[in-house]
């Protein structure tokens, strides 16, 4: 199996459900994903639009997620750091965790759920930026796969 990431809540290119958006409900989806290269010691995922009116809107970052792990269940909660190690950076919400597609009205907007493979695992705090970690990983990426899905009021 090849490194790939997938939902089995939308596939690539399809609308994400609407419990996974912020009006409705706000629940991250599931992620799963392939056998990783050779040599990953941990992932990063970070979801954004980049379709937001300003820049690009970041949605979730989340790093330090275990390298024997294959996916994320749905519902992540929305902690600093999580059971298995892994941590939370902040949303440009200011928040910790998940926050699901909210674009205006108008025009579909694009969420790239972006998992990256790392060769390291990353001395980093929770609640770091998405500047910030893609700064700490340029140097790590071993891999890295994109899943896109599609919002619009």
């Amino acid at each position: 199996m090849t490194f790939t990431l997938w939902s089995s809540a939308f596939t690539e290119g399809e609308a994400i459900p609407n419990r996974h958006t912020y009006e409705g409900g706000n629940i991250s989806p599931l992620l799963a994903w392939g056998e990783p290269p050779e040599g990953t010691r941990s992932f990063t995922l970070i979801v954004d639009d980049p379709d937001a009116p300003n820049d690009v809107f970041t949605h979730w970052i989340i790093f330090d997620i275990p390298a024997d792990s294959r996916e994320l269940p749905e519902g992540v909660p929305k902690n600093a750091q999580l059971s298995d190690g892994a941590l939370q950076g902040k949303n440009d919400a200011g928040d910790i965790g998940y926050m699901g597609p909210c674009p205006p009205p108008g025009r579909p907007h694009r969420y790239r759920f972006t998992i990256y493979a790392l060769d390291s695992l990353l001395a980093l705090d929770a609640g770091i930026s998405k500047t910030q970690l893609l700064a700490a990983i340029e140097e790590h990426v071993l891999e890295h796969y994109q899943l896109t899905g599609i919002y619009e009021h």
